[in-house]
């Protein structure tokens, strides 16, 4: 089996992961902060060496304020419920994902708040950071980037956008799932007020994990409010960071897990990851790209991108290549349209989707010829059936 569908969960994981969760399970799977015993005083160090950890890879200068989160969605929506209030105004693009574009449409549906989509520049899937500020209104409390589509890998100009929206006084909210642990991210150089992503993917750790950088300069409301292990006899969430966004018991076995990932991406260094995902993206680019009958989508765009290839073949639906990918030469890939709806009708690609190759960190170039190998041959062979 070649695994090629990194973007949805990253496979294989390091194996100091599955050493760490392991050793967690067995010998000191206790409580954070609920107990003075020796598992939960664990427990507690995983948790903070998770934080220390997240906040050494993105530049953040307080690890209380990294919030344990189950996955970017959660922490998508921790940041977006939590920051905006009644008659605000918030500036997006159709290129995110449904978990961005479905909780800002459920405000909006509620009369809550006002929605500005924008679309791409023409020819390119970039938003400027001019078209950003543009569209900011003096009741705009809050812009929401993709840093990295999941459709295309195509970069958005965040470090651009950050500076601009923050001199306009909204927070930034950046929805990092696809870059984290794949490119370098600073959140004070790029002034990042918010910055949601998960654990299984490019950090490598395991699902059920993630977590929200909230700087210093946000009011947020809490998500949930719950038992803290502290000040129990308080009627409402503690005050302190992070406490007032994590109530209940954090998956701290998934956080073990998680801060061996981080390390492994430390340790090899995300300038050599993104160095290696490059090489193996253009790898596949190039041998695709004089397939007959196979359409790119985005293949090189000009403002960067992460490893993450779509294409389509023509007269055949993605899931009818998936599948034969699956079958015939036990390639795992993702078709359909990704949890990116908007952007899919901006590629014309709505409503089948386009079939998804994201190689990863652990993956190689000789995985990359057999997966264009394999492609030519399901060309090949759909071309055949319809003659």
């Amino acid at each position: 089996m070649i695994y090629l569908d990194n973007s949805a969960t990253s496979f294989p994981k390091p194996e100091a992961v599955h050493q760490a969760m392991g050793h967690f399970a067995r010998h000191e799977a206790g409580s954070p902060n609920r107990a003075g015993h020796f598992f939960s005083r664990a427990a507690d160090t995983h948790l903070r060496g998770a934080r220390e950890a997240l906040c050494e890879l993105f530049n953040a200068p307080d690890p209380n304020r990294m919030i344990s989160t189950f996955n970017a969605t959660d922490a998508l929506n921790m940041a977006i419920k939590g920051v905006l209030r009644r008659g605000d105004h918030v500036v997006t693009t159709v290129i995110e994902h449904n978990s961005v574009l479905r909780p800002l449409r459920v405000l909006e549906d509620r009369g809550m708040i006002q929605v500005t989509r924008l679309e791409p520049k023409p020819g390119a899937s970039v938003v400027s950071a001019l078209q950003i500020t543009g569209a900011m209104r003096e009741n705009t409390r809050l812009v929401a980037v993709v840093h990295g589509s999941n459709v295309t890998g195509v970069l958005q100009p965040v470090a651009d956008m950050g500076p601009a929206v923050r001199s306009l006084g909204a927070y930034f909210l950046v929805d990092a799932s696809q870059t984290v642990g794949h490119v370098p991210i600073d959140v004070q150089t790029m002034e990042i007020d918010l910055l949601a992503f998960p654990g299984h993917k490019g950090l490598l750790g395991p699902a059920g994990t993630g977590a929200l950088w909230v700087d210093p300069r946000v009011e947020i409301q809490t998500w949930r409010e719950g038992g803290t292990g502290f000040d129990s006899q308080n009627p409402v969430q503690p005050a302190e960071f992070p406490a007032w966004l994590e109530a209940g018991s954090p998956n701290t076995l998934g956080m073990a897990g998680l801060k061996a990932g981080v390390e492994y991406v430390l340790d090899r260094g995300v300038q050599e990851i993104a160095r290696w995902e490059s090489n193996l993206r253009e790898r596949l680019v190039s041998g695709l790209e004089g397939i007959p009958g196979l359409r790119l989508i985005e293949p090189r765009p000009k403002s960067g991108a992460v490893c993450v290839v779509s294409f389509l073949i023509e007269g055949v639906t993605p899931s009818g290549v998936g599948a034969w990918m699956d079958e015939a030469r036990g390639i795992a890939c993702r078709t359909g349209l990704l949890c990116a709806p908007l952007y899919q009708q901006w590629l014309g690609t709505f409503p089948e989707g386009v079939v998804r190759f994201s190689p990863g960190c652990m993956s190689t170039e000789e995985e990359i010829d057999e997966a264009i190998s394999a492609v030519e041959a399901c060309a090949g062979h759909f071309a055949r059936v319809a003659a």
